[in-house]
């Protein structure tokens, strides 16, 4: 493992530079408490045995594989059987997004938040809509980046990183990107964004070392939002102090 990360709720005097926050959706924008990729992660397997003609212990593993070995399982069903992603994405997330809780201090938070701020997923845009409608934060995202206008290409792909950048004029020097997956991070710290590994204990979230690519480690969202605003508010204050004299 290399170098350790930062393991802190509180916001240090690196995150004065960012003007861009870019945001994973499923288990990051929403607590996984909720359970709510349970639905689509059963959905996936379904149209695998459906598609494929499988049992559902194959189904499964398969679905598995592909997720490890082409960041996710649609890119496995395009790769190896030709499959139509819009359809696929139409299926798995025909779910029940009421298990999703609004989000009234994520989206105050948010609020406050001065930048631009993006979602950036690999699921598709009209699930993030859904999410966010539900959260309660739609209206503070400018964009989302969703697995079609990454061409089918899944995070962590590098090109995708490189897609998303040139797509919203990104300068990356000046990002801060949120992720549960360790692995999601190594590629947005290799083009020089600041990154945030939002911990969680669902099994695939494990995925990737935790090293020197990751630059902050948090637990809940909201809570890392309020101190990074309550530490720009003091360090304001103090500017302000300063120039006063």
């Amino acid at each position: 493992m290399s170098a350790p990360a930062k393991e802190e709720a509180a916001c240090d005097a690196a995150l004065a530079h960012v003007a861009v926050w870019i945001f994973d959706l499923d288990n990051t924008l929403y607590p996984a408490s909720c359970r709510l990729f349970d639905q689509i992660d059963r959905r996936m397997m379904a149209y695998v045995q459906a598609e494929l003609g499988l049992g559902p212990e194959e189904a499964r593993a398969l679905q598995k594989r592909y997720f490890r070995e082409h960041g996710t399982t649609l890119k496995g069903l395009m790769d190896h059987h030709g499959l139509d992603p819009a359809a696929y994405l139409d299926y798995v997330h025909r779910i029940d997004h009421s298990p999703v809780p609004p989000a009234p201090r994520l989206a105050g938070a948010l609020a406050r938040l001065r930048g631009r701020k993006i979602v950036f997923t690999n699921g598709s845009a009209a699930h993030a809509e859904k999410v966010m409608a539900r959260l309660g934060v739609g209206e503070h995202f400018e964009a989302v980046f969703d697995i079609a206008a990454a061409d089918y290409l899944p995070k962590p792909e590098r090109a995708t990183y490189e897609r998303l950048i040139e797509r919203h004029a990104i300068d990356p020097a000046a990002a801060a990107i949120v992720d549960d997956i360790p692995k999601n991070l190594e590629p947005a710290a290799a083009l020089g964004m600041t990154t945030v590994w939002l911990r969680s204990d669902t099994p695939y979230a494990r995925h990737g070392e935790i090293g020197a690519h990751i630059h902050h480690i948090i637990d809940d969202l909201a809570d890392w939002l309020d101190s990074v605003l309550a530490a720009r508010e003091t360090a304001n204050a103090a500017a302000g102090s300063r120039a006063g004299r």
